[in-house]
């Protein structure tokens, strides 16, 4: 197993948001990822379940059809590419034969980057795939992890973790600490656009949560982490910094100034 050099810019330019539901990306970082896809940058967005009880009213099948749809809809907007590991909402889970389809999903593309939920988060489908993630993350580039092919450039990538749900961590209801802040101003509008590519959820957020604001919602947090950044809208994350993992801070290495 290698690990990427963490002193060097890499060359490989693949960046990963690996999460729980479709639409995730789009309210955590989806600026942080247009802004990759300005650099050139391959962006995959991955969510491990299929959105199957994202609606208080159509059946499984016909609403984790349509959020497929969505999904994919919303990556081509960046220019990205979506995938799905078609587990069912509300049923995540960190075992072997879930563990496998991360891994030969990394194995696929290789990523350089990895983005993700952190540790604790509102809801344990966003945990158990904070999990799968690290497990990925750290053991895709082993020979034997997988059975398919190992890409050239394959290496243990640089690993974030964006906010949870409102920034708070919910066991002890205090906001969380970030290690990056980026500005994401001038593709606040865009990440608004992708998100809104997600129609679906509206009526079912505003059912289950009593929510009817789902892009206000998505801008206000971003303000709030602006605000600290000393600008209008930004997008926090914490970087993993674990053996062996690289170290530097690549995204804002990358992303620190606009």
């Amino acid at each position: 197993m290698t690990s990427a050099t963490a002193e060097q810019i890499p060359d490989r330019k693949v960046v990963l948001a690996f999460l729980a539901h479709p639409d995730d990306a789009e309210i955590f970082c989806g600026g942080t990822l247009i802004r990759l896809q300005e650099l050139g940058w391959e962006v995959h967005i991955t969510t491990v379940a299929n959105g199957d009880c994202g609606s208080a009213t159509l059946p499984k099948e016909e609403i984790a059809r349509i959020r497929y749809a969505e999904g994919i809809t919303a990556a081509e907007f960046i220019g990205g590419t979506y995938h799905c590991l078609d587990e069912p909402d509300v049923n995540v889970v960190f075992d072997k034969p879930t563990i496998r389809k991360a891994t030969d999903l990394f194995r696929q593309f290789a990523p350089t980057l990895v983005i993700t939920h952190p540790l604790h988060d509102y809801m344990l489908d966003h945990e158990q795939v904070h999990q799968l993630a690290r497990r990925a993350a750290f053991s895709y580039a082993i020979p034997n992890a997988s059975e398919l092919p190992l890409i050239a450039g394959s290496a243990v990538p640089w690993l974030y973790y964006c906010d949870p749900m409102e920034g708070n961590n919910p066991y002890t209801g205090k906001p969380v600490k970030p290690s990056c802040l980026l500005d994401i101003t001038q593709q606040m509008e865009r990440k608004l656009e992708m998100l809104a590519c997600h129609a679906s959820q509206r009526e079912w957020l505003r059912s289950h949560h009593g929510i009817d604001e789902y892009l206000d919602a998505t801008r206000r947090h971003s303000r709030l982490r602006g605000e600290q950044l000393q600008t209008e809208y930004a997008e926090a994350f914490v970087q993993h910094a674990g053996h062996p993992y690289p170290q530097s801070d690549l995204l804002y290495e990358l992303l620190g100034s606009q």
